[in-house]
């Protein structure tokens, strides 16, 4: 394994560590304040960077576990992609996601959660494997349709008080990402010297 791929799960794990250690912060010392401090107000102009720091914060600490898991699992596979990859698709997802939730959710809502870029790396890996047709690519998509295929009807509303649009925008934004990157270049074998040849190995 690469070193950049290394430093891109433990990216994932740092920031899934970063939500805990926020939680339970808000849950000890700011009685839930956080969140509303922090979390997504929809068609509010008043603080855009909210579109970043909400999916570091939870409604609570069940809400946070439900998340940990994917997040953790499908962060990973993305990050098998290379650091600079999963950063720009993290940035993309969270974009997307946000700017979706501020349009589409109707006012006033506060929404928090890593939902949306878990939906958004299910996306991501699932269309990758169809755009790379690389080996591993192929495998990680049957894996996460496999384990994680049913997220997809998240998009839809159903629950009260569970973020659809986070869920469909963050998935679009995977969809996005996982199109806008460049593919990956295949690595060509080095052919051995023949006769003939100048030096004594040449790549094609």
């Amino acid at each position: 394994m690469t070193q950049s791929r290394i430093t891109a799960i433990l990216t994932v794990a740092g920031m899934l560590a970063a939500m805990w250690v926020f939680e339970i912060l808000d849950f000890l010392l700011f009685g839930g304040t956080l969140d509303h401090r922090y979390g997504l107000s929809s068609w509010d102009l008043g603080e855009p960077w909210t579109v970043l720091t909400a999916p570091f914060m939870h409604g609570n600490f069940q809400h946070l576990i439900g998340n940990s898991l994917p997040f953790l699992v499908l962060g990973s596979l993305v990050a098998f992609s290379g650091l600079s990859r999963f950063l720009i698709t993290t940035l993309i997802v969270t974009v997307v996601s946000g700017v979706g939730v501020w349009f589409f959710t109707a006012p006033p809502s506060i929404t928090v959660g890593a939902s949306g870029l878990v939906f958004g790396y299910f996306g991501y890996t699932v269309l990758r494997g169809i755009i790379e047709r690389k080996t591993i690519d192929i495998v990680i998509m049957i894996c996460v349709v496999l384990f994680y295929g049913t997220m997809i009807w998240g998009v839809l509303p159903q629950y009260p008080g569970v973020s659809w649009q986070a869920h469909l925008f963050g998935f679009l934004g995977g969809l996005l990402a996982a199109y806008l990157l460049p593919k990956r270049e295949r690595r060509r074998p080095i052919e051995q010297w023949k006769p003939g040849a100048q030096g004594g190995y040449h790549a094609p």
